[in-house]
């Protein structure tokens, strides 16, 4: 029994500057923003110098007008794909996930959230429902081997933002 997550990405931009810039200060260094280009992340404004990868430290705003928030963290993409995307293969199917596409996860595998299925009944498990991992296998809890398994309290799945 696991705890998964359901995930996926806030991606973050550019916003046009000049007269609507006027009274909004940099979430990076607290000063007025007076640019003509601020970048707009994780609910909050920017001077493009200010907003640096939570990694790596590259200044976001110079080379990517693509970037992302996740966990608290601003990311380049390089970062964010080394940090969240893993194999980038669906442990079920095999086939690629996009490291913008929402998964689920399980010891340690990732998931597509349509291949996230009871390998006993293929009904699709979703944040909430209990089930059991077991040998690499994912029972519903209808369909878990041995009844009681592993001290007989499934934990639901948890959503995460």
């Amino acid at each position: 029994m696991v705890n998964s997550r359901v995930e996926a990405p806030t991606v973050a931009g550019m916003v046009g500057g000049g007269g609507g810039t006027a009274g909004k200060l940099c979430a990076g260094c607290g000063g007025r923003i007076v640019d003509q280009i601020l970048l707009f992340s994780m609910e909050r404004y920017w001077h493009t110098r200010c907003l640096k990868c939570s990694c790596c430290h590259a200044q976001l705003g110079e080379y990517s007008s693509t970037f992302y928030s996740k966990g608290g963290m601003i990311l380049c993409k390089n970062d964010y794909i080394r940090l969240f995307g893993h194999s980038g293969a669906c442990s079920a199917c095999g086939q690629s996930i996009p490291f913008s596409e929402m998964v689920m996860r399980a010891q340690g595998k990732v998931y597509h959230l349509k291949c996230f299925t009871c390998v006993t009944c293929r009904n699709r498990l979703v944040p909430g429902d209990r089930f059991h991992y077991v040998n690499g296998t994912i029972f519903c809890e209808h369909d878990r081997p041995g009844g009681s398994l592993l001290g007989g309290h499934p934990t639901p799945l948890q959503a995460n933002n």
